[in-house]
C-alpha cells in the first residue's frame, strides 16, 4: 500500500462530517483530504490497464480517466452555479502543472545532478498545443472587451454575458477539441517513436524489480469504485465550499486556483516529483506540460459543452484579469523553458518562485 492511500481514511470522516452539519472548514478540508487516495488509485488503476490494453487504448484510457477528478468536481460546481471557480480550478490547473508540478520535478530530481535532458522534440510540441490553447482561451475575452464588455470580476459567482458570448465560447470548445484529438493521433500514432521511445521499457523493469500489472478486471473494479467515491467526495467538497472560504477569510476565487486545483492533481503532482528523482525527466516533463495541454484542450471544453446541459447558463470562456495573466506567464515560461532540453535545480527554484508570486497577487487580489 502506498502511503497516500492512508487518507483514505478521511473519505468517512468527510461523510461522517456532512451528515453531522459540522463545520464547514472541517467538512471541506476532510472532502480535500478524501479525493486525493481516490484520485491515486484511478491514476493507478489506469496506468496498469494501459500496460494490458497496448498504447493506443491506453492513451484514450489517459485521456479519459487522467483528468477524471478535476471534471467530477468541476461538474458539481457547474450545478451549484459556481461558474468563476471552476474556471479558476482550470487556470489553477495549468499554471500549477507547469510552474509547481515541473519545479518541484526540476528542483528534486537535478538537486545532486549539475543537469538532467529530456526529449526536446516531446516536450515543444505538448508546449506548442499549450500556446494554441491559450490563443484559443485569451481571444473570447478580447471580444467581449472590443465590443464594449467588461471581464470578470474576483468574486463574482456568476457573470452574465450574451449569447453570442456563449456561442462563441462552443465554438472555441470544438475546435479545441479537435485540436486535442489530432494531437493525440500525433502522439501515438503517426510520431509514436518521438513520444514513446522505450515502449515497454517500463513494464519489463517493473517486472524486473518484482511488481506485477493489475489485471484487467481488477482495474476496472478499481476504476469504477475510485470514480464513485470521487463522486462522493466532489459533492461534498463543492457544497462546503462557498461557506468554507467565508469563513478561513479566503475567496472562493483564491481556493478555486490553488486549493480545488491542487486538491484534484494531487497524485499526478506526486509521481512526476517521484520520477524526476529517478532522472526520468521524459515522463516529468509529459506529465507536467502534458497535462496542462489536457486541461486546457480537452477538460475546459468538456466543461463549456457540459454548461450548456447543465447549470444555471452556459459557461463563457471568458477570464478575469488575474486568470489571463497566469495563463499567459506560465504558458510563455513553459515554451522557453522546454526549448533546449535540458533542466536544472536552479530552473525549478525560479519556477516555484514565479508560482508564490502569483499565489501572493491571487491571495492580495
Amino acid at each position: 500500500m502506498r502511503p497516500v492511500h492512508y487518507l483514505g481514511v478521511f473519505i468517512p470522516i468527510a461523510i461522517g462530517l456532512e451528515l453531522a452539519h459540522a463545520s464547514p472548514v472541517l467538512i471541506f478540508s476532510a472532502a480535500a483530504l478524501g479525493v486525493i487516495p481516490t484520485a491515486a488509485v484511478m491514476g493507478e488503476a489506469t496506468e496498469h490497464l494501459a500496460a494490458q490494453t497496448g498504447p493506443g487504448i491506453g492513451g484514450f484510457l489517459n485521456v479519459t480517466f487522467g483528468n477524471a477528478p478535476e471534471l467530477i468536481i468541476a461538474f458539481f460546481a457547474l450545478k451549484e452555479g459556481l461558474q468563476e471557480v471552476v474556471k479558476a480550478s482550470i487556470v489553477g490547473s495549468i499554471i500549477g502543472n507547469i510552474l509547481l508540478v515541473l519545479g518541484a520535478a526540476m528542483l528534486v530530481g537535478g538537486w545532486k545532478r549539475e543537469r538532467q535532458t529530456f526529449n526536446q522534440t516531446a516536450a515543444n510540441a505538448q508546449s506548442s498545443m499549450l500556446l494554441l490553447a491559450l490563443t484559443a482561451l485569451i481571444l473570447p475575452a478580447v471580444f467581449q472587451l472590443v465590443h464594449g464588455g467588461g471581464l470578470p470580476g474576483v468574486g463574482e459567482e456568476r457573470v452574465d454575458f450574451g449569447s453570442e458570448l456563449e456561442k462563441l465560447s462552443l465554438g472555441v470548445a470544438i475546435v479545441l477539441m479537435i485540436t486535442y484529438a489530432a494531437g493525440l493521433y500525433f502522439s501515438l500514432k503517426t510520431h509514436r517513436k518521438v513520444f514513446n521511445p522505450f515502449e515497454g521499457g517500463e513494464v519489463k523493469e517493473a517486472e524486473a524489480e518484482g511488481h506485477t500489472h493489475w489485471s484487467v478486471k481488477r482495474s476496472m473494479i478499481s476504476l469504477g469504485v475510485a470514480a464513485l467515491l470521487v463522486g462522493v467526495m466532489s459533492e461534498v467538497l463543492v457544497g462546503s465550499i462557498s461557506e468554507a472560504s467565508a469563513e478561513i477569510g479566503l475567496s472562493e476565487f483564491f481556493v478555486g486556483v490553488f486549493v480545488v486545483a491542487i486538491v484534484g492533481n494531487a497524485a499526478e503532482h506526486w509521481v512526476a516529483v517521484l520520477v524526476a528523482a529517478k532522472d526520468k525527466m521524459d515522463l516529468a516533463v509529459s506529465i507536467a506540460v502534458g497535462s496542462s495541454a489536457q486541461i486546457a484542450l480537452f477538460v475546459a471544453p468538456v466543461l463549456v459543452l457540459l454548461s450548456f446541459v447543465i447549470g444555471p447558463d452556459p459557461m463563457a470562456l471568458v477570464f478575469n484579469g488575474y486568470e489571463l495573466g497566469g495563463l499567459i506567464f506560465a504558458v510563455l515560461i513553459a515554451n522557453f523553458i522546454t526549448q533546449d532540453g535540458e533542466s536544472n535545480w536552479f530552473e525549478g527554484a525560479q519556477l516555484l518562485g514565479v508560482y508564490a508570486v502569483l499565489g501572493l497577487v491571487f491571495y492580495f487580489a
